[in-house]
């Protein structure tokens, strides 16, 4: 039976026929017995929590990471060889960069704790004929609930009794305006829910009047149970950028055991001792292993993160920000996202005129004109009338809040408070003159509502306001050139056809009328107020598209993304605004939801490219649209601020929420945060995403060209039967301490300005291509040559042999050194010569590292101030290093003099030349 409930079209069948299938009595409600024994079959009202993953493991997952693993073998192998320095070193990055992402990530599990806020605490129902107030979790189908103005909605229920029951459902289907709702029975079964105007669904809130409802589902099983559901259902993936540092983690970790075998085979081959021939292999896997790189990436992540803050940008979920910047679908909500969620009197239909107002929001703000004229005296005195009627049949409340304007109250109402107010006119004075006898509330069977009003002169005022063709048919007189005169069908034909120019622009229109009875009303019912009214205007509002969209739409365009618009209003309304805003271009249309409902998901996966704009859609409905994008190998961002959006939210690449509007649900499902509910912020943060995975492959180009270089001098060390050159520890201190506050540095490097003009970035690209690949050793090799010439060169010149012949190095003649004689210079003197040299040449390199292309002297040697610190902080360390007898022994050096000094800068500035060169030979070549 319970299923049968769950599927059940409530709306489609009369109130009698629920109550049967129900079993229920509408004036008595359940008996106590009954409500538990549904209690026990259905279970309680409230929304199951997914088992969320412990603290604990979170952190431990932190470690699930290819490079972290051969991080910690290495660690554990220099504690075997009591290198304890570096067993501390290593470990000690590991658990650095753990503490980091565990952080980042604690909070990502919570979408379902704020659903669970949503359901109302207590409700009022009908229990063995008397009303009662209980725990909303303990509610059951069958329940029969009293609804008022102010109340949540605690669970999903079908419609008895309705008095101008309106209610907020945004966060469910996105619509921004009430709802009016009904108890008629609707004979389309597959209506989506923002037209099932006889049901009330959890999670949402009533915003004027009061009614009763019968409850059909509760907890899982309501709609908002329903979109739990799916949240829990959307896959978790991993960012583009992960993905690409996992594979290219293991790519390099795989050569790089590969050459450290070879050597090790290679020195056990040449007769060296199995530790030293281990030692040495060790050095090599310290060289290649980026260990910092990990925590680079989060930092230069994170920092790129502070800058967005200011951009009006709040991450939740650090490496999304790297998501952005390969966005290539941008699916973004109507309500408050492109427009601003306030509506605004756009246009008056007034004394046979159509009269503009410009201003946007509830900021009394703007000016009235004909044909782009000012208006003349008659017509700003018809304007003030038509307005004066709207505000004196107005429920609503106009009030300034700080420097922003809010309405109290039904949206449309407001708008023609501030509408009103660009005249001067204001409700509170207003009503002062005309104080309310009497009101016939709005009904959405009626669609009208009417006040009685006493005049300044002892008379009666009747002010009327309603759809268009209603209020016509209650008309038999129009006020037109400050006179009244008979309605002609003339009249009721020049109306109707402005009616329906304004509607079809995506405008709510309202008509407006008046009276001035001749008797006093005493007893006042709709048939003897609403008759014999005098029609006064039209009022056609809308809410209106942020200012700042249209562009930020077009730089998008550009960009090479794709925009996509998904709403919970009415088709012609979005394609108005996807039209104005720039959504709809050539070879792309508008659907609706129905029309979304008959494409099976193979017919999606290939029409979804052509679909900009989507209407009257559900929760199930988004969540298809972001999967058939993804299908296509898209990477989807998806924004949105009701409960509705949250299953597509999480499903998203990047799930983008708002902080204004948006619901908790979403904010905890969601990737990042727009703190202004602008598209604008959007496409601002796509920008910086752009310009942060930009500057992490600087970073990663820049540390991976340090790494080469310090595994070629190792190598040709090795090969040429060298002495050692570089120390482990000497060569962690470099990857951890020198090359990490230059990587860090060009991780915060200004964006290329033109970075919105690229075409957009597929994620499948590879972070190292085979060109960057190929510079990369080239630089590297560049790199190693200036430290082993300037090894050699110190080597040589204190050596009191004589230079021998060369030999065959794999030849069992070899002598010690395959250059010939027996070095007897100062090998540490020379060690900590190239240990300064491969330092300081990375510091060089660094500046190239910052654009492939143009010169150093082009973009400007003092851009990147944060730069330059860090290459004097970096300098600073290593000179302390050598001077500082505390770690003389640490590091293995000795103080150099001036003319070593003088080698050191000599062979460190052959990286920035050469460069410099290539970079001067290649625009030559372009």
């Amino acid at each position: 039976m319970a299923d049968k409930m769950i599927d059940t079209s409530w709306h489609t069948m009369s109130v009698d026929e629920v109550i049967r299938r129900l079993d229920t009595n509408p004036d008595t409600g359940l008996s106590n017995r009954e409500s538990d024994n549904r209690l026990r079959k259905y279970g309680y009202n409230q929304l199951e929590e997914k088992e969320g993953v412990s603290p604990l493991l979170l952190f431990l997952e932190q470690f699930n990471n290819f490079i972290v693993w051969v991080l910690i073998g290495a660690a554990i192998i220099s504690g075997v060889l009591e290198e304890w320095v570096d067993a501390l070193a290593i470990i000690a990055i590991v658990i650095i960069n753990a503490i980091i992402g565990f952080i980042q990530e604690y909070r990502a599990e919570k979408s379902l704790a704020a659903l669970q806020k949503m359901s109302a605490p207590f409700s009022r129902v009908m229990r063995e004929g008397e009303l009662h107030s209980i725990p909303s979790r303990e509610i059951v189908p069958g329940d029969m609930v009293l609804l008022e103005a102010g109340d949540y909605v605690p669970a999903d229920g079908r419609l008895c009794s309705s008095f101008s029951l309106n209610t907020q459902e945004a966060s469910l289907t996105g619509e921004s305006t009430p709802v009016s709702k009904s108890i008629e029975p609707l004979p389309n079964p597959s209506l989506p829910i923002g037209d099932r105007k006889n049901m009330v669904f959890m999670g949402t809130s009533v915003t004027n009047g009061k009614g009763t409802c019968v409850v059909v589902t509760t907890g899982m099983h309501t709609e908002l149970g329903k979109i739990a559901g799916l949240i829990q259902e959307a896959g978790k993936e991993e960012t583009p950028l992960q993905r690409k540092l996992e594979v290219f983690g293991k790519k390099l970790v795989y050569l790089c055991l590969g050459i450290v075998t070879l050597v090790f085979l290679l020195e056990l081959w040449r007769k060296d001792p199995l530790l030293e021939a281990f030692l040495i292999s060790v050095s090599l896997a310290v060289a290649a292993i980026p260990e910092g790189l990990p925590a680079i990436v989060t930092i230069a992540l994170a920092l790129g993160v502070q800058r967005m803050v200011k951009r009006h940008v709040l991450i939740r979920k650090l490496p999304s920000v790297e998501t952005l910047g390969c966005a290539t679908v941008i699916c973004s909500d109507k309500t408050g996202t492109l427009t601003q969620n306030e509506m605004t009197v756009r246009k008056m239909f007034v004394n046979g005129k159509t009269v503009d107002i410009s201003g946007t929001g509830y900021a009394p703000e703007g000016n009235f004109t004909f044909n782009n004229m000012p208006l003349s005296e008659i017509d700003k005195r018809m304007v003030t009338c038509v307005l004066g009627i709207g505000v004196l049949c107005n429920n609503a409340h106009l009030k300034r809040d700080n420097t922003t304007w809010k309405v109290i109250g039904d949206p449309t109402e407001g708008a023609i408070l501030s509408a009103a107010a660009k005249t001067g006119i204001w409700k509170e004075s207003l009503q002062k003159k005309f104080p309310l006898l009497s009101e016939i509330p709005f009904d959405s069977d009626r669609k009208k509502m009417s006040t009685i009003r006493n005049t300044p002169h002892d008379t009666m005022l009747v002010c009327e306001k309603g759809a268009p063709d209603v209020i016509l048919k209650d008309c038999t007189k129009i006020f037109m050139g400050g006179e009244i005169r008979d309605l002609t069908k003339d009249d009721v034909q020049v109306i109707l056809e402005e009616n329906n120019k304004m509607a079809g622009a995506a405008l709510r229109v309202l008509g407006i009328a008046f009276k001035l009875p001749d008797r006093e009303i005493t007893n006042p019912t709709p048939a003897d107020v609403e008759k014999d009214m005098i029609f006064a205007g039209l009022l056609a509002m809308i809410d209106p598209p942020r200012p700042e969209v249209k562009d930020a739409v077009a730089i998008c365009h550009k960009a090479g993304i794709k925009t996509v618009m998904i709403t919970g209003d009415h088709k012609n309304t979005a394609r108005a605004i996807g039209e104005e805003l720039g959504f709809l271009g050539n070879n792309v249309k508008a659907i609706d939801g129905v029309e979304l409902d008959s494409l099976p998901d193979e017919i999606l996966e290939k029409e979804v490219s052509r679909i900009a704009v989507y209407a009257r859609v559900s929760a199930e409905h988004k969540l298809r649209i972001v999967k058939a994008w993804k299908k296509q190998g898209e990477v989807v961002a998806m924004t949105g601020d009701g409960v509705n959006d949250a299953p597509a939210v999480k499903e998203a690449s990047i799930g983008v929420s708002m902080g204004i509007t948006g619901t908790d649900v979403t904010k905890e499902a969601s990737d990042m945060i727009i703190t202004d509910d602008n598209f604008a912020s959007i496409e601002a943060a796509v920008e910086e995403g752009r310009g942060i995975y930009d500057n992490i492959k600087k970073s990663i180009h820049y540390l991976l060209s340090c790494n080469a270089g310090e595994i070629f001098t190792m190598l040709f060390a090795s090969i040429f039967n060298l002495p050692l050159p570089l120390f482990p520890i000497q060569i962690l201190w470099i990857n951890i301490a020198t090359d990490g506050l230059p990587a860090l540095a060009l991780g915060v490097d200004s964006v290329d300005p033109d970075i919105m003009k690229r075409p957009a970035r597929r994620s499948a690209e590879q972070i190292i291509d085979r060109n960057l690949g190929i510079l990369i050793l080239f630089q590297g090799f560049i790199i190693a040559t200036g430290t082993l010439l300037a090894y050699l060169y110190i080597l040589y010149y204190t050596s009191s042999a004589k230079p021998g012949y060369l030999y065959y190095w794999f030849t069992n003649e070899m002598i010690p050194c395959a250059f010939g004689g027996e070095l007897l210079g100062d090998k540490e003197r020379a060690r900590t010569v190239a240990f300064c040299v491969m330092v300081i040449s990375q510091l060089f390199h660094s500046l190239n590292c910052r654009n492939a292309k143009l010169s150093l002297f082009k973009i400007g040697i003092f851009t990147n101030k944060k730069l330059l610190l860090a290459i004097g902080l970096s300098l600073t360390m290593q000179v302390a290093i050598v001077y500082i007898p505390f770690f003389e022994d640490i590091f293995k050096v000795t103080p150099l003099g001036l003319k070593d000094w003088i080698i050191v800068f000599g062979f460190s500035s052959l990286i920035f030349v050469i460069m410099e060169l290539v970079k001067c030979f290649k625009r030559e070549r372009s």
